[in-house]
């Protein structure tokens, strides 16, 4: 899994995209260079991420907390059917701010 970032459309907005499967053993450099994100506003672009397991989820989940701890935003984009599945399945879809496209994301961002 490899991942990139970039600015968004509006100030303070930061869009980090990743590519290939987010899991238990490739999730460290990820998550550590999320932690020393902290943007306004993070959108994390799933398009390219075919799968998902519960430590990536729980990554994604951490970063949530602590946007959420210090007034910041996560919005999450391109999620596919099988993460969607693993999303309701947890119910982190009633918590995470999801959204079928970058450009629907930026728009309320």
């Amino acid at each position: 899994m490899s991942f990139s970032s970039f600015n968004g459309a509006k100030d303070g907005v930061l869009i980090v995209a990743l590519d290939g499967p987010l899991l238990l053993g490739n999730m460290f450099d990820f998550q550590s260079a999320l932690r020393d994100l902290k943007p306004p506003c993070l959108i994390l672009d799933l398009s390219n991420v075919p799968y998902m397991d519960s430590a990536g989820l729980g990554v994604l989940m951490n970063y949530y907390v602590s946007a959420q701890n210090n007034h910041r935003e996560l919005l999450v984009v391109g999620v596919n059917e099988r993460i969607q599945a693993l999303l309701e399945m947890t119910k982190v879809d009633k918590i995470l701010r999801l959204y079928p496209s970058l450009e629907a994301a930026e728009a309320v961002s």
